[in-house]
């Protein structure tokens, strides 16, 4: 059967609004699509675009996967507004192929600033939401925490150092254990019940790190399982910090973690992106704590409604 088509004649995802549920066998097939339209954007490559990361977090966002000449992924931002993720480069589709899309899921999103910078202002809505950026650092800032502003961080770091016998080991599977012992630690610190906040999407991360393109460390303090902190490289020198769990009875562990993996990660690392804070006051207060160089902006591109 053909795929179904816009007046104009330009096909459109073949399994209509239903989708299909994302797995992890369309990984081989979707995740080079996302890297092309990652290429190029060095250390503003935008955290989502990862289908391992795609399908880590598939459950809150309602991902399904649309088939097609165009491709995308339809979901839901976390402030709930439904969005197709292009599969393509915008830049390269024919306008009835982006305004099929936009009629039929509501908006386009994330894109980057050089994909939104395509769409006429006059004949669409192009915006921003501060909650949906994410948070870039240079690397170097964590490995010595200079300057006034970070301090603390710094003595954080050296009253756990003081306190405790730190040590660290490459994460691996054999090191799941400890892992999610920990997990279970910071779910009872945060008052959490199992299942809430992240825990899923962490289990499964620890589960199949290797086969998600995830590595970093675990931690122990004093021998006791303390932290660990999981990361995946999006471009060249850029690092996404996806998990990262540290127990609140080992203070300064998570100051820690962040200073020694920006000296031992697998890889060179010249920037850290610790991805957006979802408009949650505890993440925003964190995240600006480490005095971020740059806010990431994730564009939304949406039609004006018929009243406008």
């Amino acid at each position: 059967m053909a795929a179904p088509a816009e007046p104009g004649g330009v096909p459109l995802p073949e399994d209509g609004m239903a989708g299909q549920a994302l797995t992890l066998d369309l990984a081989p097939a979707l995740a080079p699509r996302l890297a092309q339209r990652l290429e190029g954007l060095g250390a503003q490559a935008l955290a989502e675009l990862s289908y391992s990361n795609l399908w880590l977090f598939r459950r809150p966002h309602h991902y399904r996967y649309h088939a097609g000449p165009w491709p995308c992924i339809s979901g839901q931002t976390y402030d709930g507004q439904a969005h197709a993720l292009p599969l393509f480069d915008v830049r390269d589709a024919p306008a009835a192929v982006l305004d099929g899309l936009l009629s039929r899921f509501g908006c386009l999103y994330p894109l980057s600033e050089r994909e939104a910078q395509h769409f006429d202002l006059a004949h669409y809505r192009v915006e921003t939401q501060r909650d949906d950026a994410d948070y870039l650092y240079p690397a170097e800032q964590f490995r010595h925490y200079p300057g006034r502003v970070l301090q603390k961080k710094r003595n954080l770091m050296a009253q756990l150092l003081a306190q405790h016998s730190v040590t660290a080991q490459p994460y691996e599977l054999t090191l799941q254990g400890d892992a999610l012992q920990v997990l279970q630690g910071w779910l009872q610190d945060k008052d959490k019940a199992p299942g809430a906040a992240d825990d899923l999407p962490c289990r499964e991360a620890l589960a199949l790190a290797p086969q998600l393109g995830l590595s970093g460390f675990v931690y122990w303090a004093d021998a006791q399982p303390a932290g660990f902190l999981l990361a995946e490289a999006l471009q060249p020198g850029v690092v996404v910090v996806r998990f990262a769990k540290a127990l609140v009875n080992f203070k300064g562990m998570a100051q820690y973690m962040f200073h020694h993996f920006a000296l031992s990660a697998p890889g060179p690392v010249q920037w850290l992106n610790f991805e957006q804070d979802m408009g949650l006051a505890n993440f925003r207060r964190t995240k600006l704590s480490y005095q971020p160089a740059q806010m990431i902006q994730k564009w939304r591109v949406s039609q004006f409604s018929q009243e406008s």
